[in-house]
């Protein structure tokens, strides 16, 4: 009996720390949302960025996010620095000016300068089509990061077109995480 009992913990602690967020690129999200349209959460990242540590250390290992980001987006992990080639709407972005080697900030992907981001971590979300619908910049809980998921999967963020509507929708958000 306590070999199976053992047995049943192992293998329950094994199933709850594998469980993750499916992180692909973007080229492959894109691809994706050819086969199947969803909309894409990226998560834009730097090596040295403690920020974006926190956010995969204490909100992206959430059990609630994890599983309302799988169910709901394409994950796209993107170093901001970093030399991945993306093709995006007819363009593709790269990081020439990229340093091998180099120890702390290098230099920005052509693709973060083209979503304007500024700060690190970003979290961006694109529309079924790869269409960009909004970056939303700095670390956030798992709780805080619920109503931007939540908002832009149920396309609530169509009718927040005012500074009031958005107050409003944040009162009346119903918390789960």
């Amino acid at each position: 009996m306590k070999k199976y009992l053992l047995f049943v913990l192992l293998l329950t602690i094994t199933s709850v720390s594998a469980q993750q967020i499916n992180w692909m690129t973007m080229n492959d999200a894109l691809a994706a949302q050819k086969r199947q349209p969803k909309k894409i959460f990226m998560d834009v990242y730097t090596t040295w960025c403690g920020p974006c540590k926190l956010l995969d250390k204490n909100t992206f290992s959430d059990k609630d996010v994890i599983e309302f980001i799988n169910k709901n987006y394409y994950a796209v992990k993107f170093n901001a620095e970093g030399t991945e080639k993306i093709t995006f709407q007819d363009f593709t972005y790269t990081n020439p000016n990229y340093q091998e080697g180099r120890k702390g900030r290098n230099a920005t992907h052509f693709f973060a300068d083209a979503l304007k981001l500024r700060g690190y971590p970003s979290l961006v979300f694109f529309k079924e089509d790869g269409e960009l619908i909004q970056a939303v910049p700095g670390y956030k809980t798992p709780q805080q990061l619920e109503i931007y998921l939540k908002m832009i999967a149920n396309d609530d963020y169509k009718k927040l077109t005012t500074a009031e509507a958005w107050q409003k929708y944040q009162d009346n958000f119903k918390y789960t995480f």
